[in-house]
């Protein structure tokens, strides 16, 4: 049996049992570059793979121990796993948080599951494929590394990353674990919160539930004492209930969601047959609204001013892997500490773990799709697929206040002038609208706007009068055509929604003489919080604006325009940066942090 990386954090935080196995750590590994596994039959074990890998991080990272550049798009691994005893009589499922981009599984040579998109989970109930003692799983995982019409982020479809793109990610990067279960059980919940009601509806799907005599026992606590708890007989495979939390005076609105305070309730899920447990979840949510009031953008029915920052997401040794989640705590401690209430994760769907901490420490994010980059039948139904299963997992998440399926017309590079691309880009925009009617959609951030909530824009420009004059007044805004790109495209214009500057600053700053690029310079510490200054400045004092994005949090690669370096080392005070972040002013008034509760 291969030796294990022991791992403390439970992949899926927002849906726990105590009966998990990690299998992160050492499988064999190798190349199919001619690929002949299939025909071969490698699933089958006989073949001596000549690598091994650190799973789950990419093989294209140094952290993984094989840390190869070039092109590989068929790769295969390999690993043995035992069973504890205490499993026995229950149902094995083998989960996978992300493998990039198409995988097949193999449990002692037969097939478990074949799963397509390289951002999101799948499982499969490998109980009836299991020999007892050891067990053999393979994976083979494919991802054409040079198409453009595969959702893929800021992964490179060239050799050397350049530029905006960083170096590509195959094969499994998220954590793969096993679970014991039992046969009838609790399969999802949805959160949904109405804070005026001080309610939150529960939505419950459940496995095998037909025919049988089910109770469900929900017990919701905050700060450990009892809040409410309810018992229902199961009915059918999916239940609502909608569950009062106390007088909202008195403890409602002192116990809402918010950057500021990051209250969370804890929630345990009982399922019981015939008087008798058979499966306990444990979760958590935040009551928390967002909502657009008269042109404002509200957290918890008050306008906010969102100082968000650009996180690309990737890391040192790990790329888009990180590699524990004391980096995972710390990325966002460090956000919080510079000032900033939220984060633009662009163009990754990050750890469930990222966004547990998120939740637990208080940071809006905008969940956003790994773009393609073409348009073709193909982009639009991968990413019609992938985005629908993103929404799903993330859907929970009080920290998600703003989706974001498409970026800067990536993977609908003529929409401006082509029709069934703007067609694309609204066909996303109400996919998750039908999936998720509580948050903003922002359909295509940056410019060549349809249908949207969020009327957001990129502008690198750092002279402090050309943003002043720009963004005096709607007016001016709309007279100009950053990039020579059109803020709406077909039939859509501006119509009162919240303007938010989505990317800007980007400030160059080599502090410790790494090389790279950025689009604007400084030489030295005065110059670069000058220009931070008056870049920010310039948001903060207009009559328009209602928050801006900065790029971006850390340097990346080649990129050497974050606040801090890749390895995350400050290049500036960070109280400094704070003075300057904290000093926003939204419609000319100051806005302090308990203007976020």
């Amino acid at each position: 049996m291969l030796a294990e990386i022991p791992r403390s954090d439970y992949p899926r935080p927002q849906f726990r049992r105590d009966e998990w196995m990690s299998l992160n750590g050492a499988w064999a590994f190798d190349f199919d570059d001619q690929s002949v596994g299939l025909k071969e039959r490698w699933q089958e074990g006989e073949r001596d793979f000549t690598k091994v890998i650190q799973v789950p991080f990419a093989w294209e990272s140094p952290l993984s121990g094989v840390e190869d550049m070039g092109f590989h798009d068929v790769v295969w691994y390999r690993r043995n796993f035992s069973l504890p005893d205490s499993y026995d009589g229950k149902r094995i499922i083998l989960n996978f948080g992300a493998v990039d981009y198409e995988a097949d599984v193999w449990v002692n040579g037969k097939l478990a599951v074949t799963h397509e998109g390289g951002h999101t989970p799948f499982s499969a109930d490998i109980t009836e494929l299991l020999a007892n003692g050891t067990n053999l799983l393979v994976v083979r995982a494919y991802d054409p590394g040079s198409s453009t019409h595969i959702p893929r982020g800021k992964q490179y479809w060239e050799e050397k990353p350049r530029a905006i793109w960083y170096t590509r990610t195959t094969g499994i990067w998220q954590s793969v674990w096993l679970e014991a279960v039992a046969e009838t059980r609790l399969d999802h919940v949805t959160f949904s919160a109405n804070i005026e009601r001080n309610e939150i509806s529960i939505g419950y799907t459940f496995k095998n539930a037909e025919h049988r005599q089910l109770t469900m026992r929900t017990v919701i606590k905050y700060d450990g004492e009892l809040v409410a708890e309810e018992r229902f007989v199961v009915r059918r495979q999916e239940e609502n209930r909608a569950i009062g939390l106390g007088s909202w005076y008195g403890c409602g609105e002192d116990r809402l969601w918010s950057p500021s305070h990051p209250n969370l309730y804890e929630v345990e899920f009982e399922l019981s047959e015939n008087g008798s447990v058979t499966d306990r979840v444990a979760s958590y949510f935040g009551m928390r609204k967002v909502s657009i009031e008269d042109g404002r953008f509200c957290l918890n029915n008050r306008p906010v001013f969102m100082k968000l920052v650009l996180d690309q997401g990737y890391y040192p040794g790990g790329n888009l892997t990180p590699p524990s989640d004391d980096t995972i705590r710390r990325d966002i401690e460090l956000t919080k500490e510079m000032g900033f209430n939220g984060v633009r994760k662009h163009q990754k769907v990050e750890d469930p773990r990222y966004m547990y901490w998120c939740d637990k420490l208080g940071l809006m994010v905008w969940g956003e799709m790994a773009n393609a980059y073409d348009f073709s039948a193909e982009t639009v139904r991968r990413m019609m697929r992938e985005w629908h299963d993103v929404i799903v997992r993330d859907y929970n998440h009080p920290c998600i206040v703003v989706w974001v399926p498409m970026n800067e017309s990536f993977g609908a590079p003529n929409i401006q002038t082509v029709e069934c691309e703007q067609h694309h880009a609204m066909a996303l925009y109400y996919l998750t609208k039908s999936l998720d009617y509580t948050r903003p959609v922002v359909s295509n951030d940056g410019w060549e706007q349809v249908k949207t909530d969020l009327f957001s824009l990129h502008d690198y420009d750092s002279n402090k009068e050309t943003l002043l004059s720009r963004y005096r007044s709607v007016e001016s805004l709309m007279a100009g055509i950053p990039y020579n790109r059109k803020m709406s495209v077909g039939e859509f214009h501006y119509a009162g929604q919240p303007v938010i500057v989505s990317e800007c600053g980007g400030i160059r700053y080599q502090k410790y003489g790494t090389g790279g690029w950025g689009y604007t310079g400084a030489s030295d510490d005065e110059q670069f919080m000058a220009k931070l200054e008056e870049i920010l400045g310039s948001f903060e004092r207009s009559g328009v604006v209602q928050g801006y994005c900065y790029t971006q949090l850390t340097d990346v690669e080649q990129e050497t325009n974050g606040l801090l370096t890749f390895d995350r080392r400050p290049k500036v005070p960070l109280e400094r940066i704070r003075r300057i972040v904290d000093s926003a002013i939204f419609y000319g008034q100051e806005i302090t942090e308990a203007s976020f509760e």
